[in-house]
């Protein structure tokens, strides 16, 4: 079995977006509460440091860290988009909990290359995967999983990096980010039509973009099918140096934003399959980031499934 480093930090619980928003406080709470449980696991429970503005330029330029930090109030909230997704707000504890989300990858991309930890999930928010090079979107300011495979790729010389996204929702930024770069593979398995709207198979970038949209009712069977022939097994064929996971727990059939069936022990099985791609080829070197999943139960019960399959072997 595998210790695995678990990054977050209390600045991540201070992010508001206002009553009956789903993306909130307590949805970090429910899987700190289900990390806990977990007594049987080898777990390394460590604080997330803030990104430099530096390492996060590798992705987004500083203009445009500028802007987001300049709308920061100093009481309330302020909307950063335009309807009809208005959803994505700024409060004044926003900015740690920002660069505190970022740098947990920062610091996990460390951790992966000079300790030879293996398997690393940050448990944090604000989530990532729908932010753009220059584009807030879909509750998510910085693409902290694009940043850590940008930093692996600078900083600690990695040549390929593979990042697989089971969120229910399509990532369109990591998609936007890495679109004609084919050192950078990204896979993405979601519900379609669904928000963002992107994520068609026909998106294929520099032949390193995977996307297997799935229809809105699909089970556990046939979502483990599309995910093995057309996520996996373009994933093996990369042959990563290390891989990456945006993972969402949104696919859950409880979730109340989109309509997939899968069961908590789902995502076991998916997060193993992901863990052997990389024990295959790249020394079983996984980072994992909380994105999607806004049923607590679900999510409680489905981080103890992706953290139980993360310490295979």
């Amino acid at each position: 079995m595998e210790k695995i480093i678990i990054y977050t930090h209390s600045d991540c619980l201070a992010k508001d977006n206002g009553p009956n928003h789903p993306e909130r406080k307590e949805r970090l709470e429910s899987v700190l509460e289900s990390v806990k449980e977990l007594d049987s696991l080898d777990i390394d429970i460590r604080e997330a440091p803030l990104a430099a503005p530096e390492t996060i330029n590798l992705v987004h330029p500083q203009s445009h860290l500028d802007a987001i930090f300049s709308m920061i109030p100093s009481t309330g909230l302020v909307g950063v988009e335009k309807e009809p997704y208005a959803d994505t707000f700024l409060c004044e504890h926003s900015k740690n909990a920002i660069l505190r989300s970022c740098g947990a990858g920062v610091s996990a991309a460390d951790d992966l290359i000079n300790s030879n930890e293996k398997r690393i999930f940050c448990a944090v928010r604000p989530p990532g995967h729908h932010a753009e090079t220059i584009r807030v979107n879909g509750f998510c300011f910085l693409n902290n999983t694009a940043v850590t495979a940008r930093y692996l790729q600078n900083q600690h010389q990695l040549g390929k990096i593979a990042i697989i996204d089971f969120d229910v929702h399509h990532g369109n930024g990591t998609q936007e980010i890495f679109y004609s770069d084919n050192s950078v593979a990204y896979g993405s398995i979601h519900e379609h039509p669904l928000f963002p709207g992107t994520g068609s198979e026909k998106e294929t970038g520099a032949g390193n973009i995977f996307n297997a949209p799935i229809q809105s009712g699909t089970s556990s069977d046939e979502f483990f099918k599309i995910f093995e022939g057309k996520i996996l097994e373009n994933i093996d064929k990369f042959k990563p140096d290390a891989i990456l996971i945006s993972a969402g727990f949104d696919a859950h059939k409880r979730d109340p934003l989109a309509n997939i069936n899968l069961e908590s022990e789902d995502y076991y099985t998916l997060t193993k399959s992901i863990v052997e791609i990389a024990n295959l080829h790249c020394g079983g070197r996984v980072i994992s980031f909380l994105e999607g999943g806004y049923d607590l139960l679900a999510l409680s019960e489905g981080t103890k499934a992706h953290l139980k399959g993360l310490n295979e072997n």
